[in-house]
């Protein structure tokens, strides 16, 4: 479904991504693993023409995306939940789920459409619609991650990117958030490129992981071979990560 080759980007002079390879079947759960600075969120704002690659190629399907504006990224497909969040706090809930859906209001399609979308997204989090008329800047951590996550689906994405989803969020929360990306993908077939800093949290949810290093892919493969691989445990695995998936 996606695919990246040889993808290389830079921040002015540093080269963040080098070489970059990887891809996502339909309806995979893949993960990023990786220390800060490795990489991870660069290649989520590259796929999503935030940060440009210099080089390289980005196939969504048969179609060249890299050099797409965001917007355009967003129309083919594929919506981003970036670290830390960032809903619009002056906004409420219900006016956030709809700049999610901007683009299709401005392509004239059905609001009865939108509307539907936006009930499977309070379904999906009750919490949310309970607070629909609540400024989302008011609201918990978790609950705004939710919104964040409700934003991103109401653009209808064949592709989710999640940048660091259970960061500074409870353990019971943070469970909840993965149990809704797991039935995102059963029940809707999305497909999910996950960065998340719980890495075992994250290899027991995806499908397959890659490890990056100083904007290099050192190790990939299916994620319960990662979970068992020494160096991955001893990097990533430790005893000092606390677990958030245990039942």
């Amino acid at each position: 479904m996606l695919r990246l080759k040889n993808i290389n980007t830079y921040y002015g002079k540093v080269h963040a991504l080098k070489n970059i390879s990887l891809h996502l079947q339909e309806g995979e759960i893949v993960t990023l693993i990786g220390a800060n600075g490795a990489g991870k969120t660069t290649i989520l704002n590259t796929i999503s023409g935030i940060t440009p690659a210099s080089a390289g190629e980005i196939l969504l399907g048969k179609e060249q995306i890299q050099t797409l504006s965001p917007d355009r990224i967003v129309k083919a497909g594929i919506s981003q939940v970036p670290e830390g969040r960032q809903v619009f706090k002056p906004l409420s809930v219900e006016d956030n789920l709809e700049m999610g859906a901007y683009l299709r209001y401005r392509s004239r399609e059905p609001k009865t459409a939108i509307h539907r979308d936006m009930e499977q997204v309070y379904a999906l989090f009750p919490r949310l619609e309970e607070r629909r008329r609540q400024l989302s800047g008011t609201m918990s951590g978790g609950e705004q991650q939710m919104l964040a996550i409700g934003r991103a689906l109401m653009a209808k994405p064949r592709l989710l990117l999640l940048d660091e989803p259970s960061m500074g969020l409870a353990p019971l929360v943070v469970q909840e958030i993965f149990r809704v990306l797991e039935q995102l993908r059963q029940e809707n077939g999305t497909t999910i490129l996950l960065v998340e800093q719980n890495a075992k949290a994250a290899l027991k949810l995806a499908d397959r992981g890659y490890v990056l290093e100083t904007g290099k892919v050192i190790l990939e493969g299916p994620a319960d071979e990662l979970m068992e691989n020494a160096e991955v445990k001893r990097a990533y695995l430790g005893k000092d990560k606390k677990e958030i998936w245990e039942r």
